[in-house]
């Protein structure tokens, strides 16, 4: 596993040991960036259930400002924070060990807002609808945000949420990404079509 492109191309991050954690494999990653990364260049992301944090130390390589990370699993949040130091982006990265929902709170506490969100939720524990209407309902997402979903290819994501409107699906063996575009106004009129 190793970052993709972009100031920290190549360089090489842990995994969390054992099965609860699954890391987005470098070909989807680099498939769903070349779906994203030329309507990013700053801002703000979030890489919700982040694993390895490998998703959101791709987008601050490919130039985002800051990444919130948030892992409730102790040892995968120690490998993001050793990976995060690795590439030297403590400065621009907060690591959260809570779950997605205690995590989410207190980001609408802070009245944070996101252009770009990662949803990476395990395999057995594949809530994007929750995920989604919780991102909305809290008012997480800036208009125009990005909402890339990574999920078992067996679970079939909602077409359409509330001012989102899916914008790219494509599987990869058991694996598949859906992107959705937040727009407060009117999901899809005039978005992204990737």
């Amino acid at each position: 596993m190793r970052v993709i492109a972009g100031k920290h191309k190549g360089m090489k991050l842990q995994a969390p040991s054992g099965s609860t954690t699954r890391p987005t494999s470098d070909r989807v990653k680099e498939a769903l960036f070349q779906k994203i990364g030329p309507y990013f260049e700053n801002g703000i992301c979030l890489d919700l259930y982040a694993g390895s944090g490998g998703l959101g130390i791709e987008a601050l390589s490919r130039g985002m400002n800051c990444c919130v990370f948030v892992e409730k699993n102790k040892r995968s949040a120690k490998v993001v924070e050793e990976n995060i130091q690795k590439a030297g982006l403590m400065e621009n990265s907060e690591v959260m060990r809570f779950d997605a929902k205690a995590a989410l709170t207190r980001l609408f506490d802070r009245e944070e807002a996101f252009e770009l969100v990662f949803l990476d939720p395990p395999y057995a524990d594949q809530q994007l609808a929750m995920d989604l209407q919780l991102l909305q309902s809290y008012q997480l997402l800036q208009n125009g945000a990005f909402i890339v979903c990574e999920h078992d290819s067996s679970v079939t994501p909602p077409e359409e949420e509330q001012n989102m409107a899916v914008i790219y699906e494509k599987s990869y063996g058991q694996t598949a990404v859906t992107i959705y575009e937040y727009d407060e106004e009117d999901p899809g009129k005039d978005g992204h079509v990737l």
